[in-house]
């Protein structure tokens, strides 16, 4: 059979198209911010994992302008030859500063930096115990090592301790977990994960990826939120969120941080973060630890929106542990009713994300919606109608 024969059998997209309820790819022509201006119409960004709202702060724009007139537009290699800056540097230490913990590294990419993790500490003979709703990264982190990967039901404490007393006494163990977890929202049983680590001789590691900048003192993350930051091993982290930029970090030990830095074929073998992009991770990084109360307004916000969903009767999704993270979704069910919901708040202006089949079960489809520090509850009020009246007009669709 020829390669190419599952491209041409792949027509799903095609037929989305053609239904008119694709839902990607919509081309944004103004600065991501809570309006924005797409294909033409101003929209409500309510689709943004830009938490803090800092991709539009002139303090973190004006370090990149000024960072890209100083040092040129990339590194043209790797942190182990001349890709090296001293931003580099500083970021790492300043995220470490910020973190309570004995060193960071950085990679290119978030998604690069599950890999370059998850592959260099996880080997033969190793297990990764993973949550079933951790990111896709993760996923792939665990196949690129030579461990053995297995996953427990979501936040069931009680599966993960059946799978650790399955696994053998002397082997390397790591659990790993979303602090946030992206989808639904909700966080963790960090306390719970941590000591069954300790019953059976476990190291933990967190993706904060939608943590950091969200929860914990001033935006320190998941392990800062339960007390626990001593106890957690590894964190992990992305500035393409709160820090406005892009690229990824890990958080640990000085002495593990050196390992993977020294044994991680992602992080070895790809060029590091351009200049620009370090300078704005690092300006809001500063700026988060300067304004600490831009965490508070965010809180203050999603608890904004969950009650004002609930007085116009929009049923979200409950969390077990309390969490007023800025991921609040909207039960859709069906995959065409999801998509034709989605185009119709589109169309009268507000943008939300699709959560479709295999990210969530059949029939369980989710409008994800998020929110910034940077929205306010004006603009919050008159999004929230327009999805209360859309739901309402569309009640038998799908």
């Amino acid at each position: 059979m020829d390669l190419f024969q599952k491209c041409y059998d792949f027509t799903k997209a095609e037929e989305l198209k053609e239904m008119g309820i694709y839902p990607y790819f919509h081309a944004l022509e103004s600065r991501q911010d809570i309006e924005v201006m797409m294909e033409g119409k101003r929209r409500i960004m309510l689709g943004s994992n830009n938490y803090l709202g800092l991709t539009v702060n002139e303090e973190v724009i004006e370090a990149g302008i000024q960072t890209l007139r100083q040092y040129g537009s990339g590194c043209s290699g790797s942190r182990f030859l001349n890709g090296t800056l001293k931003l580099h540097l500083e970021l790492e230490s300043e995220l470490a500063s910020f973190l309570n913990k004995e060193a960071v590294t950085t990679f290119s990419t978030g998604f690069q930096s599950n890999l370059g993790i998850i592959s260099a500490l996880v080997g033969r003979g190793d297990y990764a115990i993973c949550d079933r709703e951790n990111h896709a990264s993760i996923y792939d982190g665990c196949k690129l090592s030579y461990g053995k990967m297995v996953r427990y039901h979501h936040n069931d404490m009680a599966d993960l301790e059946r799978l650790l007393q399955g696994i053998p006494e002397d082997a390397g163990k790591l659990i790993i977990t979303d602090g946030v977890f992206s989808m639904g929202g909700d966080i963790c049983k960090l306390p719970e994960i941590v000591a069954l680590a300790e019953k059976y001789k476990a190291r933990v590691m967190v993706d904060d990826a939608h943590a950091f900048g969200v929860i914990g003192n001033g935006g320190r993350g998941t392990a800062d939120y339960f007390g626990l930051n001593d106890k957690v091993d590894v964190i992990m982290g992305t500035f393409s969120k709160s820090l406005a930029s892009l690229g990824g970090f890990m958080a640990a030990d000085y002495k593990v941080v050196e390992y993977v830095r020294h044994n991680s074929r992602p992080f070895i073998f790809s060029a590091s973060i351009t200049p620009a992009s370090c300078a704005c991770a690092l300006a809001a990084l500063r700026y988060l630890a300067a304004h600490p109360e831009l965490v508070k307004r965010l809180e203050q916000l999603s608890i904004y929106v969950r009650e004002g969903f609930k007085k116009r009767g929009v049923a979200v999704r409950e969390t077990e542990i309390p969490a007023n993270t800025p991921i609040v979704p909207i039960f859709t069910y069906s995959l065409e009713r999801t998509l034709r919901i989605a185009k119709r708040l589109y169309e009268e202006g507000v943008y939300v994300n699709t959560v479709l089949t295999p990210a969530v079960p059949p029939n369980e489809c989710l409008l994800r919606t998020s929110y910034m520090a940077s929205h306010n509850e004006a603009i919050l009020d008159e999004a929230m109608d327009i999805i209360a009246r859309v739901l309402e007009d569309m009640k038998c669709v799908g």
